[in-house]
């Protein structure tokens, strides 16, 4: 590979990271705790490709070109078409296909915890991951009779409508699905990914082997909501 083509792969490199990092794609890729070291990693490969740019013009202005290889360069150009689609795409977070291909073995099987109250208040916000896990292993029951809201995208298989949402713990690649099973309101007429708020009670008793151990929802309240700038759950 010539050295003509390793700095421009390395400026359009780092400048994809830093791209990504200040318009909040990353957060497709990462969790949000991740950005300072995109951050830094993009300024790295702007920089050293900068160098390495001036130190070669100042040395073909003195007529010491260096090493120039006669090597076909049509390969290493490849490189720039990953390079380019994060300038030109940004991709779509994980949605309801990816529930759909990991569904197997993504419940909880009841189990007993201990778990704090739920704080007071007519309606008490929940992340999804919050909801599944005190459905399955609660034993304190501090969901029966309490009504939650949740958000997240709708996700429509094996006959039933669902409530899911991706959870990370470093990057999308090792993400998981959380689901729950919406039962009641209009949630059946809406497209797959499309981002909802409900709010509804337990269904207990709703998370059995015969449903992969997903609890259920009683939906007392839905309404369409903006996808959110971090799509994931942690």
């Amino acid at each position: 590979m010539r050295r003509e083509t390793q700095n421009v792969l390395l400026l359009l490199l780092g400048g994809a990271l830093l791209k990504i990092a200040v318009t909040g794609d990353y957060l497709r890729y990462v969790k949000a705790a991740h950005q300072p070291w995109l951050i830094g990693a993009g300024a790295v490969m702007v920089l050293l490709a900068v160098v390495a740019i001036v130190r070669d013009l100042r040395g073909a202005a003195r007529g010491g070109a260096g090493h120039d290889h006669d090597h076909s360069a049509r390969s290493a150009w490849l490189l720039m078409v990953p390079v380019l689609a994060v300038f030109l795409v940004a991709p779509p977070a994980l949605g309801a296909d990816s529930v759909t291909r990991t569904r197997a073995g993504e419940g909880y099987a009841p189990s007993g915890a201990s778990f704090p109250p739920l704080p007071p208040g007519p309606v008490v916000p929940l992340s999804v991951t919050d909801f599944v896990s005190r459905a399955g292993w609660d034993e304190s029951g501090s969901l029966h009779g309490r009504t939650v809201r949740l958000t997240g995208f709708v996700v429509h298989s094996h006959g039933r409508t669902e409530l899911a949402r991706m959870v990370i713990g470093c990057c999308a690649a090792d993400a998981f699905a959380v689901r729950v099973e919406l039962r009641g309101g209009p949630a059946d007429t809406l497209a797959e990914d499309t981002w909802i708020e409900v709010t509804g009670e337990v269904v207990p008793g709703a998370d059995t082997a015969a449903s992969g151990y997903v609890p259920a929802l009683a939906v007392g309240s839905l309404r369409e909501v903006p996808a959110p700038t971090d799509p994931y759950e942690y």
